[in-house]
């Protein structure tokens, strides 16, 4: 199971389907089916659709916003700003980094950009659940438990565009200029 949603792949139409057990003749040969990566089901698009890192470091920076305020009030500053100015930005870079991170750590056959799409649009959600510095003025424990649970149950019902097969000419990837920290954690 990968942490990003993987796209759903349709069977290959060029393979005539002749045995049983995932088992393709070809002339007078039999080969194995190429193994295929099932498409994420509802309760794992909706797991995975959770921007848990970067809401992680959210909470981080709004547990040192909100010492700030409970200790200057209304009116508490850092470094000449307004705390709920630089909580406002604290968000806003949250937003920024949800994309960047889905991108990140991005495999073959993941759904990224759908993923950073619906992840990115939940940040806000999970960050008012929190109880983000920014939506202090506004927040509400009961409206944001009933938010996100909506807005969790909605998001997994969406599902990425199947991906086509390529041509066997077509199925090696191209090199990648170096080695990607992605793949070095995992080795």
């Amino acid at each position: 199971m990968g942490r990003l949603v993987r796209k759903p792949t349709l069977p290959d139409v060029n393979v005539q389907s002749e045995g049983l057990d995932g088992m393709f003749r070809t002339g007078s040969r039999t080969t194995a089916a190429a193994p295929t990566v099932p498409d994420d089901n509802y309760l794992e698009r909706t797991v995975k659709y959770i921007p848990a890192e970067v809401i992680g470091f959210s909470m981080v920076v709004n547990a040192i916003l909100q010492q700030a305020v409970i200790a200057g009030g209304d009116s508490a500053a850092m470094a000449s700003f307004p705390v709920t100015a630089i909580a406002v930005g604290a968000l806003i870079l949250g937003c920024a980094l949800t994309p960047l991170f889905c991108w990140y750590i991005r495999e073959d056959g993941d759904a990224w950009v759908v993923n950073a799409v619906v992840s990115t649009v939940a940040f806000p959600f999970w960050a008012y659940l929190m109880g983000a510095v920014a939506f202090d003025r506004f927040h509400d424990g009961n409206l944001a438990a009933i938010l996100i649970l909506t807005f969790t149950a909605i998001s997994g019902l969406v599902m990425p565009q199947a991906e086509k097969p390529k041509p066997k000419e077509q199925r090696a990837s191209p090199p990648v200029d170096g080695p990607r920290l992605v793949d070095a954690l995992t080795a």
